[in-house]
């Protein structure tokens, strides 16, 4: 009997969704949604809304980023999607290492703390570091669309649950420097991953 070198469909799922969580999650990090949290959390000191619409507009986002991600996908021939995920990730190293800030004069709606936090976190997403690795995992997980986005917002909440829940606190004794460097290695080593192996 041959034995195949393909993984389980269970190792795959959970393959994806670590992968998912981990790279959204270190994204993350030091990122303009991650300050907009902080800013949410000190204007309407209210964070069970806050975090339900950070749930809600990250699976809304996301969904619609992994989507897209498998659209450009189906026009790419396995080689070429290989190549174009790697260099994604390493444009992502890069990226990391150039710190968000969130404009001064962005104004939040005044219509309470979820409706307002729902759609400041929906557009602060487009076009955002973790959207863009969002459809980049789309795309390469194309099998297992909906662990994709389930990992990526979850990777999501954890990034900004403890900021909303701490505050301003946490913000400040995150030693920023070096996690964006760190993950920026992280995402190297997801670049040669994926052209690789």
């Amino acid at each position: 009997m041959v034995k195949n070198n393909y993984p389980a469909p269970n190792e795959h799922v959970v393959s994806v969704l670590a992968i998912s969580i981990t790279t959204v999650a270190l994204a993350e990090i030091g990122d303009k949604t991650q300050l907009l949290s902080l800013l949410l959390a000190s204007r309407y000191r209210k964070p069970i809304p806050i975090i339900a619409a950070i749930f809600f507009a990250t699976i809304a986002n996301h969904a619609l980023a992994a989507w897209l991600g498998v659209v450009v996908a189906d026009y790419l021939s396995p080689e070429i999607l290989k190549w174009v995920v790697a260099a994604s990730f390493l444009a992502m190293a890069g990226w990391i290492l150039i710190p968000d800030k969130l404009d001064d004069d962005e104004e939040i709606s005044n219509r309470g703390p979820f409706v307002a936090s729902f759609i400041a976190f929906f557009i602060a997403e487009i076009g955002d570091k973790t959207q863009i690795a969002t459809s980049i995992l789309g795309a390469q997980y194309a099998d297992a669309l909906t662990w994709v986005v389930l990992g990526t917002t979850v990777g999501m909440l954890l990034a900004n649950v403890p900021v909303v829940l701490i505050g301003k606190l946490s913000a400040d004794k995150m030693p920023l420097d070096l996690i964006r460097k760190i993950t920026a290695v992280l995402f190297l080593a997801l670049a040669v991953g994926a052209a690789f192996f």
